[in-house]
């Protein structure tokens, strides 16, 4: 395989919250989609209430929903994607509005236009008396780190990233997994063997999405030629629109993006280049959520599939487990294939590709199949 462009360029586990995981049905990426959408349900008027109650505050703003009296409160600060990312903030707050919804408990998001927000919007947190505080992204590794040493009897929890303290749960996800699946689907449906990858910022979590991606087009036709290109960002929509205006017109047909609303640009560009030429064949792979929702155009959709990164169902097990057992802190909980906590979805995959993907999963479900995880030391 060869890489035209690329620029700007342990496992810990927690019984009770695996078994959570485990007890999901595995095989059945279509049944998760359904589930999603169930909770989008939830989310939409979470969303509309949260609208309704959303403040100003020294940072980004925030918004809630629950009942201040709820005997169990849970916040989240997001990254510089802000909680509408369409991607990974939003499926953090998705699943915590779920919860709130199905508990009776108080969830609140606090959001972060830029790093420099991070610590104010914990120190906001801070004092509201919430049971755990979230940050989402390795990004807010540092200040999570920071509150949760100056804060000891304060819950802390940090999406993608490990902070050893004891007030302080790390839930982690094996992203590679999930993107080795986006390569293969992407390989099995090129015409042009052509094929793009939109990463967000580089680091050690979008590197695993990198070389699970890579490796899971070369298991498919090792003589596709890969363009990866990295937007240095995870809000610059633009900035997206643009790498992904460049690799259609270099020839790919199939793009990955694991950006966050970066992948907005992606998308708009997708679906303009559609519209002026509906002859034309381009398809993009989403990413944390199902995102088929955004390929939405008059001759169809051409959102191929989505990877899946169920962060908000890591945060409601967390919680439930914190709230009815303890917190469980100072562990590394790992989500993968094995325990649902990533997949892929069918999407608009044909029934042949589909079938090639089930293989794969279950190869890799079994360690008959092992993906490479990072491209270099970090």
């Amino acid at each position: 395989m060869s890489t035209k462009l690329k620029s700007l360029l342990a496992l810990s586990s927690s019984a009770l919250i695996l078994a959570a995981c485990q007890g999901q049905d595995a095989g059945n990426a279509d049944g998760g989609a359904d589930d999603t959408a169930q909770t989008e349900d939830v989310v939409d008027q979470g969303a509309d209430d949260a609208t309704n109650e959303s403040t100003d505050g020294e940072a980004g703003g925030s918004g809630s929903v629950g009942s201040e009296d709820a005997d169990f409160a849970i916040a989240m600060v997001t990254d510089e994607g802000g909680v509408d990312d369409r991607s990974f903030n939003q499926s953090a707050w998705e699943g915590m509005q779920a919860w709130s919804e199905e508990t009776g408990g108080r969830a609140e998001y606090f959001q972060s236009t830029n790093s420099a927000d991070y610590i104010p919007n914990f120190q906001q947190a801070a004092t509201q008396d919430f049971d755990i505080i979230y940050g989402i992204g390795f990004q807010l590794e540092d200040a999570v780190s920071d509150m949760a040493a100056s804060n000891p009897e304060q819950h802390f929890g940090i999406v993608d990233s490990v902070v050893e303290a004891d007030n302080v749960v790390s839930l982690n996800f094996a992203d590679h997994e999930a993107a080795f699946l986006a390569g293969a689907a992407a390989a099995l449906t090129t015409e042009k063997d052509q094929i793009g990858f939109i990463g967000g910022i580089e680091s050690p979590i979008i590197d695993r999405f990198e070389t699970g991606f890579l490796a899971g087009v070369e298991e498919i036709n090792p003589d596709i030629d890969v363009d990866v290109q990295y937007a240095d960002s995870f809000s610059d929509a633009a900035a997206g629109q643009q790498i992904a205006n460049g690799m259609y017109t270099a020839g790919a047909d199939v793009i990955y993006h694991a950006a966050g609303a970066v992948g907005n640009g992606l998308f708009n560009e997708t679906r303009n280049r559609l519209e002026s030429n509906p002859d034309e064949k381009l398809w993009a792979i989403g990413v944390d959520r199902d995102q088929e929702d955004e390929g939405e155009w008059d001759g169809g959709n051409f959102v191929l599939t989505s990877t899946l990164k169920q962060v908000g169902t890591a945060i409601q097990l967390a919680t439930e487990h914190a709230k009815n057992e303890g917190f469980p802190g100072g562990e590394n909980i790992q989500y993968g294939l094995k325990n649902d906590g990533v997949d892929l979805v069918q999407g608009n995959l044909s029934d042949e590709a589909w079938a090639k993907i089930q293989e794969l999963r279950q190869q890799i479900i079994d360690g008959e199949l092992e993906v490479p995880e990072f491209s270099r030391e970090w």
